[in-house]
């Protein structure tokens, strides 16, 4: 009787303490059939989840959630497909995402003909629009890696039209765009920027380089606010469908902020942001005074927090601005850092000191290696502020292998986004050419960064790629395109598991934005944002992965997007 009686009691003890069944009142809502993923569990795939409120009240078996069904439950059935923390893409520029939405979109366009057509067709069907804008084209596209106007004028020769790279690095003009910039052959390039020229007669050949851009950003017309804010509701229910609930937003300014919480106080950003402001050379402690006004002015709230402040050590590759440690392959230039070693340092530990995360954009192997210097000086200059620092580089292109354990020992994160390594014509024959093929050997080199105890986080940087995590997820699983290209990969020593990657695009992310406690996990307490697949993912090859579908999204406990006919 006394063992019946113990071993009663001993079950009961394991009840109380399983976080399955803790919570004893009824779930708002029960996903069963699940294939549950969660990077604290590699290796488990609890199949429901229980979700009262907006929090996730318990995971684990159907057995363990059943007595939190009540007869208000609203049961989801996954059908045996992944079940995931929403995706958190941790860099991406939202705002002129959304806008872009309505341009020529021509980032699946490899070649010359393709850019051609679909430039062509949306001029012919959007006559009444004064000006053309567009983005997405390839350096690959053209033969020496860069469009001329002369090439634009053939399709839109009646109305100025601005084609933007994919990168945002570079614009391509038509002659009328040209002229309503006044840019002529005595136009001077502009700090930090280029003006190509033609080199037999000195006239501009229709792109800008960098800094470049502004001379034609100032005469396009500009967005009105209502226009600004029906496009990030766009953008906003283009994630709902991608599956992404939270995103890191890679340096705004006052404006774009004041836009963000419009629509948090309308309740209408249903997404968790983080946003990064913007520091430049000169920044100054008048600057630093602006930036924490701002800090103040917006505190943190459920879906919109402040916290770090980007940079930019470099360039791009492909343009040769990226600023590297031997010259180019086919250049004699080290590429064009934005700041000296010194400047860096200084604002770097001003920044630091004061208890801001700091965001460098670093692509060249001299660029990332003046960042983590810079880092590192603040480091041994500044005592650590409360929440530690967990400062970042973006992109990390082409790194020096000697630097690779640099980001384990300082503790920089590698925020990185997988698409931007998918070796189409671009990266074979623009970026690949341009460094030569013992640093092209070191090509995002996530996996080593990762092997060495380093930290990584991956996004899009959308929208220089689609929002969509789909291709970065097959980049970063098979190291092909889409096509299956090339056949072993390109370096393919840096190919990632599922597992993996699905950790840097929630868990790792959230500890990128100081949110590990919120969302990034499928465990109890954490927020109710969940993605579920239409198919398991896990039993894909990995090529497969590509094709599958987001069927549902949870933000905050509610259904934000469902293929699903509605009852």
């Amino acid at each position: 009787m006394l063992n019946r009686f113990l071993l009663r009691l001993a079950g009961a003890v394991m009840f109380l303490h399983c976080p399955a069944v803790a919570a004893v009142e009824a779930a708002d809502v029960v996903i069963i059939n699940a294939r549950a993923f969660s990077a604290d569990r590699p290796s488990r795939f609890p199949d429901a989840v229980a979700i009262r409120g907006n929090r996730i009240q318990a995971v684990g078996t159907a057995n363990d959630i059943a007595p939190l069904r009540g007869d208000a439950t609203q049961v989801i059935d996954a059908h045996g497909a992944t079940v995931m923390p929403g995706f958190n893409d941790a860099h991406v520029h939202f705002l002129s995402g959304s806008l872009a939405l309505g341009w020529v979109q021509l980032l699946d366009a490899e070649t010359l003909e393709q850019i051609q057509h679909k430039i062509r067709n949306f001029a012919a069907t959007h006559p009444d629009q004064p000006w053309v804008l567009g983005r997405g084209w390839l350096y690959g596209a053209f033969a020496g890696g860069l469009p001329t106007r002369e090439q634009l004028d053939a399709l839109i020769p009646d109305r100025p039209a601005v084609m933007e790279c994919y990168d945002g690095h570079t614009k391509w003009l038509n002659t009328k765009a040209l002229d309503m910039a006044r840019i002529t052959a005595a136009t001077p390039d502009p700090p930090g920027g280029q003006i190509v020229r033609d080199p037999a007669t000195g006239k501009p050949t229709g792109v800008l380089k960098e800094s470049a851009q502004a001379l034609i950003d100032q005469v396009v017309p500009q967005p009105s606010r209502e226009e600004k804010l029906a496009a990030l509701a766009q953008g906003v229910a283009l994630a709902h469908r991608l599956g992404v609930t939270s995103v890191q937003e890679a340096g705004v300014d006052a404006e774009e902020l004041e836009l963000f919480d419009v629509l948090r106080q309308a309740g209408q950003l249903q997404l968790r942001m983080y946003v990064a402001l913007s520091a430049a050379p000169g920044f100054s402690a008048a600057d630093l005074k602006q930036l924490e006004t701002l800090r103040h002015q917006y505190p943190d709230s459920d879906t919109l927090k402040l916290g770090a402040v980007k940079l930019y050590a470099d360039g791009v590759v492909e343009s040769h601005t990226a600023a590297m440690l031997a010259p180019y392959a086919n250049r004699e230039t080290l590429g064009n850092p934005e700041f000296s070693p010194g400047e860096m340092n200084r604002i770097v530990k001003l920044l630091d000191g004061r208890g801001w995360q700091i965001w460098i954009h670093a692509i060249g192997d001299g660029g990332i290696r003046m960042a983590l210097a810079a880092i590192e000086s603040a480091q041994q200059s500044n005592p650590a502020p409360a929440r530690g620092r967990r400062h970042r580089l973006e992109h990390i292109e082409a790194i020096s292998a000697e630097d690779i354990p640099g980001f384990a020992r300082l503790g920089v994160i590698a925020s990185m986004q997988p698409f931007h390594a998918s070796p189409n014509q671009n990266i074979r024959d623009v970026w690949a050419v341009n460094l030569g093929p013992e640093r092209a050997a070191r090509a995002w080199s996530w996996k080593a960064i990762k092997d060495t105890g380093g930290r990584i986080a991956f996004g899009t940087d959308w929208p220089v790629v689609e929002l969509d995590p789909r291709p970065g997820l097959h980049t970063a699983l098979t190291r092909k395109t889409a096509a299956g290209l090339p056949a072993g990969g390109f370096v393919p020593s840096q190919r990632l598991s599922l597992h993996e990657v699905f950790a840097a695009y929630t868990s790792g992310a959230a500890y990128a934005a100081f949110d590990e406690a919120r969302v990034g996990m499928l465990a109890p307490g954490q927020l109710a944002d969940i993605v579920i697949w239409s198919a398991d993912l896990f039993a894909l090859p990995a090529e497969q992965v590509k094709d599958a579908e987001v069927r549902m999204n949870l933000f905050d406990g509610r259904i934000v997007f469902s293929e699903e006919p509605e009852s």
